[in-house]
């Protein structure tokens, strides 16, 4: 292999969270999602790259890409639940988005999944596969995004955007499991028994990990919570069980832990040590989403070619998901906000759960006539759609002199932290 430099990694390191920083500033002031100047940043890396070497994306490079996504999404899970407050006088609000959130996934879907088997894959299920990663709505770019929002907008759209992730994480791993041969009773039976096994499991390791938290004396420990919950993680996957779960009701649980610690549970959980975790986990997976997605769309934008990004065949295939998914965008609020749909309606960009669970489609059900530039497209189609939307409504900047982080703890928004979107 030949040798490079490790001084030059960490000045190009340096300089890419330094940059981040800049985009997020510039996000700020000016509408345009970070991502988009950070897939940008990727791009242009990849044809300098292209031009003073042989550059070409490699295993390597999707690799990292893949780990990146994959510890992304366990900070966005984590970010979102540590953010719900599962409040009385918040139910119907609550209820209301999940239901948006789950109407607008199930009818993209089905939606999505007839125009890929009509104009591109012919198997209706391998079409659904393919379908499900365009019909998840981004919570990582949404929350940054929503910042400016009057309050009841961006609360809406905060719950949306979150349930929005969770369920189609899910439904997508549940349709790329093998059910070959399965009865229809047995599907569902097994489907039932793994959620209330993981959701038995998940409870009994939250309570256990809270419990060893609260007595380990030593700074240095949040890190290793971190590490506690990738390895629950991925020893979920492993045994085919909801491993979202886990980290969702984890989450949950430290967020609303005077709901959850009740009775006699209530000694295992002391308010005053619950509260400095709560706030130390809000920090570090801030900044941990915050280093992850940087890296991840920087690697992300260096594996695009925007020769082949633009070739008819996938500017009219994407432009027709495109309308497809604004379309039935505009149905699901068509109940809730007649009148004032902007600029909710343009807020539903796709990014790096999106990108993820593509890249994790298992190769039984990977279609050669799928064309990736698709993915990509949409893409940066749907965030330059938020975008503008943001932009014509003047609703996506700051509202307060010194932004959304002198919010009092009432008003914080949930997620509302200086980082990429994802």
């Amino acid at each position: 292999m030949q040798h490079v430099d490790p001084y030059i990694f960490i000045i190009a390191a340096s300089i890419t969270v330094i940059a981040s920083h800049l985009f997020n500033l510039l996000a700020r002031r000016t509408n345009i999602p970070s991502v988009l100047m950070l897939i940008g940043a990727g791009i242009g890396l990849h044809y300098a790259l292209r031009y003073f070497t042989d550059y070409t994306p490699g295993p390597l490079l999707f690799g990292v890409m893949n780990v990146l996504g994959i510890a992304g999404l366990i900070m966005i899970v984590l970010e979102a639940a540590l953010d719900l407050e599962l409040r009385r006088e918040k139910v119907p609000l609550i209820l209301k988005a999940f239901g948006v959130a789950l109407f607008s996934l199930a009818a993209t879907l089905a939606a999505c999944a007839w125009t890929i088997q009509r104009f591109i894959v012919d198997d209706w299920y391998t079409a659904l596969v393919y379908a499900t990663p365009l019909s998840i709505m981004s919570s990582a770019i949404v929350l940054p995004s929503v910042s400016g929002l009057v309050h009841e907008k961006r609360e809406f759209m905060v719950y949306e955007a979150t349930f929005s992730d969770i369920l189609g994480i899910m439904l997508f791993y549940f349709l790329v499991d093998d059910h070959t041969g399965k009865p229809a009773a047995a599907l569902a039976a097994q489907i039932t028994g793994s959620v209330l096994l993981t959701v038995v499991v998940s409870i009994l390791v939250s309570v256990a990990v809270v419990w060893v938290f609260q007595r380990i004396r030593t700074r240095i420990k949040f890190f290793l919570l971190i590490a506690v919950l990738m390895l629950l993680y991925a020893i979920g996957k492993k045994l085919n069980l909801s491993s979202l779960l886990i980290i969702l009701v984890f989450g949950l649980m430290v967020k609303n832990h005077a709901l959850f610690f009740r009775g006699t549970l209530h000694r295992l959980a002391r308010p005053s040590v619950m509260r400095g975790i709560l706030n130390e986990l809000h920090l570090i997976t801030g900044e941990t989403s915050f280093l992850v997605r940087t890296f991840f769309f920087i690697v992300f934008g260096m594996t695009m070619d925007l020769t082949a990004l633009f070739s008819p065949y996938v500017v009219l295939v994407s432009a027709l998901l495109i309308v497809v998914i604004y379309g039935i965008r505009l149905i699901s609020l068509l109940p809730l906000h007649r009148r004032h749909m902007m600029p909710e309606l343009t807020i539903a960009p796709r990014g790096l759960v999106t990108i993820l669970l593509f890249y994790n489609i298992p190769d039984r059900l990977v279609s050669p006539s799928f064309d990736n530039n698709v993915l990509f497209f949409i893409i940066l189609a749907s965030n330059l759609v938020m975008m503008f939307g943001l932009i014509t409504t003047g609703q996506g900047k700051d509202l307060s002199v010194t932004g959304p982080d002198v919010l009092l703890p009432d008003e914080r928004v949930p997620g509302a932290v200086d980082e990429p979107g994802g």
